[in-house]
Formats: structure tokens, C-alpha cells, sequence
């Protein structure tokens, strides 16, 4: 166990049960997010689930997502038997039909479960799994909370990546009594890191942190339809580490709570005020976060290079 190796305990009422669901290889923020959550005592991962990041770029994407994230269990040499799942490998065509999945069927399993500690189920790409795990099992949504990275800029919305890949799942789950903490795109984008810092503090670190750090210079020149490569030419977004920053640290200061919208297909935010309200952050701490998945991943790199 990894959790075993630090100097420092996490008493067991502080535990939390999660679930990670991530677009792995949509872009290259997801595997810096799944390293820190599996190097975080305070949570008992209990299943990744491989989602898709729609169909259009790769038609077999979640599969994709899959694979990345067998890549990370390996360079980090981490048991996968019963760890990694399959989730759906489509959005919901309506808002009545379920794509059931073995990540569906995890979210409900241990939702349902006679565990009586939290469980969060942290979401980097669309909502598709739990909009489908909510349509077989309604009554998940009061036994869980959901993190979700995604949605546009209070209060207006707008085009936004995750949502995009599923605004049926989206507006499924904003409809229901799932408790969400949502962290919209200008709060994400409070994620930012050079590459110079990302080579100093995290490509020294064993096998994964050379892992995380080369996908992410290779994808940083990959020709990706819709998007520039490179971006800015010298920076980057963790946008998805704010899913276990707020497991670490929920920044109880820096939310609203407001009656979860409907979302159009353009994703405008249509405020009903019928939906009840969910946690809408508006900043988060990116020095925390980051020094925290910098420190963890040098002090797994020291204990591997002892053994």
C-alpha cells in the first residue's frame, strides 16, 4: 500500500471512498489528477472508470481512456485487478436512456453499498456515467457527491469541452437530488504551470513522473482538430486536479451555492430556479493542489529509488 509509507496519518473517520471517472486521453491534465488521487491517504480509491470524450476526434475513445489508464497503473507499478473500468463508450442520446457500463454499475454498487463512509465520485470529462448510474438506480443520488470539472462561466455559460461531450447527461444530473460541486471553466483555468516548473518538479520523479511529464510535452505538439498545439507556447492547464484538491480541501469560502441551471445545446445556462442548488466554486487554490501533488510524487519516487 502506498498509503502506508507516510510519516503522517489520516485518521480513519477523515477516510473518503472514491471513485475517479476521467477522459484519460482526451488531453494531458487527467494523468497528473489520477496520480495525485492514488498517492492521497485521506481517500480509498476504490475504482477508475474510462470515460469517453465523444465520438467525433476518435469513435473509440473511452477505450483509449481505458488504455491510458492501465499506462499509469503500470508506470507506477500499482495493482490493477478490480481497479479499472469501462465506462460508456457514447453520450446519452436522450434523457431517458442509460448507456449501461461497468462503470454504471460500479457507481451503484458502491453507492448502494452498506459502507458508511462518504463517497465522492470525481468526473473529468462528461457526465455520462453518473446520468446513466442515476436512470438504472434513482436512489444513488442521496449517497453520493459528485465533483464534476466542466460547464462554462456563471451566469451566462457558454461552449465548454467537457459538457460539450454530453449535455443530455449534464442536464440529467443538474435535474436531480445528486449532490454537485461543480468547478466551471474560469475556475479550472485558475490551474495554470510552465513547462520549465513541470520539468523541474516533476520529470525527475521515477518512471511516472517521466511518464506524465513526456505525454504531456508530446501532446503539447500533437495536431489536434479544433485545437492549437502548444498553446501558449511555455504553459499549460492542470484543469482537472481541482477533482481531488477538493477531497484534499474542499476551500469551504469559495462557492455559491445556486439552483443548478438547465443547460441549452449551445450551453447557455437557462436559471429555472426549479432545479434544487448545487456548489458552484468560483476560485480555488492552485498552490495547495499543486505542492501537494509535487510533494507526493517526490516522496513516492525517494521511497521507490530506497527499495
Amino acid at each position: 500500500m502506498i498509503y502506508d509509507k507516510y510519516k503522517f496519518v489520516v485518521p480513519k473517520e477523515k477516510q473518503v471512498r472514491v471513485i475517479t471517472n476521467t477522459d484519460a486521453y482526451n488531453e494531458a491534465d487527467d494523468q497528473f489528477a489520477i496520480v495525485q488521487t492514488l498517492l492521497s491517504p485521506k481517500l480509498d480509491n476504490v475504482g477508475m472508470i474510462a470515460a469517453h470524450y465523444g465520438i467525433e476526434r476518435d469513435s473509440d475513445s473511452m477505450e483509449k481512456s481505458y488504455e491510458e489508464i492501465n499506462r499509469i497503473f503500470d508506470a507506477m507499478n500499482l495493482e490493477k485487478e478490480g481497479m479499472i473500468f469501462k465506462g460508456a463508450d457514447k453520450p446519452l442520446k436522450d434523457r431517458v436512456t442509460p448507456v449501461d457500463s461497468e462503470g454504471a454499475r460500479l457507481i451503484i454498487k458502491e453507492a448502494m453499498s452498506d459502507d458508511t463512509r462518504p463517497l465522492f465520485v470525481t468526473f473529468m470529462g462528461p457526465l455520462t456515467d453518473l446520468a446513466s448510474a442515476y436512470l438504472i438506480e434513482p436512489r444513488i443520488a442521496s449517497r453520493l457527491t459528485a465533483i464534476w470539472i466542466g460547464g462554462g462561466q456563471y451566469p451566462v455559460g457558454g461552449v465548454e469541452f467537457n459538457l460539450s461531450n454530453d449535455i443530455h447527461a449534464a442536464n440529467i444530473v443538474f435535474g436531480s437530488a445528486i449532490p454537485v460541486w461543480q468547478v466551471p471553466k474560469n475556475v479550472y483555468e485558475m490551474m495554470p504551470v510552465s513547462l520549465a516548473e513541470l520539468e523541474c518538479r516533476v520529470e525527475p520523479c521515477g518512471g511516472i513522473g517521466k511518464y506524465v511529464f513526456n505525454q504531456l510535452i508530446e501532446h503539447s505538439h500533437a495536431d489536434i482538430p479544433r485545437k492549437s498545439p502548444f498553446r501558449t507556447g511555455e504553459s499549460w492547464v492542470l484543469g482537472d486536479s481541482p477533482a481531488v484538491g477538493l477531497i484534499l480541501y474542499e476551500h469551504r469560502f469559495e462557492f455559491d451555492y445556486i439552483p443548478a441551471p438547465q443547460i441549452t445545446q449551445d450551453m447557455t445556462y437557462i436559471h429555472t430556479g426549479l432545479n434544487r442548488p448545487i456548489r458552484v466554486y468560483r476560485k480555488i487554490d492552485s498552490r495547495l493542489i499543486l505542492e501537494d501533488f509535487y510533494c507526493k510524487l517526490a516522496l513516492f519516487a525517494r521511497r521507490n529509488n530506497a527499495n
